[in-house]
Parts: structure tokens; C-alpha cells; sequence
């Protein structure tokens, strides 16, 4: 369903859950599973944020690298934990045309899968609230951008955290190889 200019995502499938083949990663503080990075098809919470957020406003339609929040017909910008999903990830919404791409973070997705999907408007933020949709992992970002660019801010406890994170994945052989 499409609303000035803002398309409905759809229900996720069951199909979606878990492959209980893969390694069991526990859950977030939401009770949602991480997935192993194997399975490209997921269940996520998502929230929606804006420029114009007290939070943000410093940033302006900045992202965390520096370059304008993304938000056309084909690309739109996210924030997640960049030890779930590393800097550049790419990913569908299932009922959505739209290529998301992860070049933000935020300091309340540390620790949790979820994603934050980037609104131009506090109108469009709003309409976004929070949601359970399904998510196709198209490409998997850089792990190792990802931690060059969180060095220089490791002063900030989030950035640290994240950093600490991929650090722990790098020595994991399991989990580099499924990428």
C-alpha cells in the first residue's frame, strides 16, 4: 500500500524464523534472535528516526560517515549495531522497493538487531514508529570499515562497544566465513 510517498512493508513469513541448523546466537533485550549471517532472511525490529530529532539535530542529514542520509525512489539510509550489521550492509524490507543501505548507527541499537530506518520527516518518523518486518540481507557490509571507522571514536561508549564486538568476531572463524 503506497501513502504519500510511503509504502506499507509487509507481514513477515514464517519462513523467516531461525534455521535451526545454524548456531543458536541467543536474543536481544527485545527477545528477538540474532541470526546467524548465513541466513540472509530475517525477522527485525525496526524503528523509524529523522534529522530533526533533538539527538540528531547536531548531525544535521548527516550520517556517521559524514556524507547526507540517503532517502530516494531506489536508496534510503539506516543506523544499526554495526557488529550485526556492518557498515554499507544492504538490505529489502519485504513489500518495499527500496534498497536500504546501513551508513548511520545509533547509540540504542547497541547490543540489538534492530534497525533504525532513516525518515526525512518527523510526519514520516512517526508513521514508521516501531515495526516487526522481514528483511533480505541483499550484501553484507564491511566489518573492517566498519572498525576503522569506529577507532578514532572509541572515546564514546557505543562506538567502543561496537568496536569491541567485531574485534571478538574477527577471532571467531566460524562466523567471518559466513559472511
Amino acid at each position: 500500500m503506497v501513502s504519500n510517498d510511503f509504502v506499507y512493508p509487509l507481514a513477515p513469513s514464517p519462513s523467516a524464523k531461525p534455521d535451526p541448523k545454524l548456531p543458536n546466537l541467543g536474543r536481544d533485550k527485545h527477545g528477538l534472535p540474532f541470526y546467524h549471517p548465513q541466513q540472509r532472511t530475517r525477522v527485525v525490529r525496526t524503528t523509524a528516526y529523522t534529522h530533526s530529532e533533538s539527538d540528531h539535530v547536531k548531525y544535521g542529514p548527516r550520517n556517521a560517515i559524514g556524507t547526507s542520509l540517503k532517502y530516494t525512489n531506489q536508496v534510503r539510509s539506516a543506523a544499526a549495531d554495526w557488529s550485526v550489521y556492518p557498515l554499507g550492509t544492504k538490505f529489502r524490507v519485504k513489500g518495499q522497493p527500496y534498497l536500504y543501505v546501513v551508513d548511520d548507527y545509533g547509540s540504542a541499537l547497541v547490543g540489538t538487531g534492530t534497525i533504525d530506518i532513516y525518515q526525512p520527516s518527523r510526519a514520516l518518523m512517526r508513521k514508521w514508529g516501531r515495526r516487526v518486518v522481514e528483511i533480505t540481507v541483499v550484501q553484507w557490509g564491511s566489518s573492517e570499515l566498519s572498525m576503522q571507522k569506529l577507532s578514532d571514536r572509541r572515546k564514546f561508549r557505543h562506538c567502543d562497544r561496537m568496536y569491541a564486538a567485531l574485534q571478538k568476531q574477527r577471532g571467531n572463524a566460524a562466523y567471518a566465513k559466513a559472511k
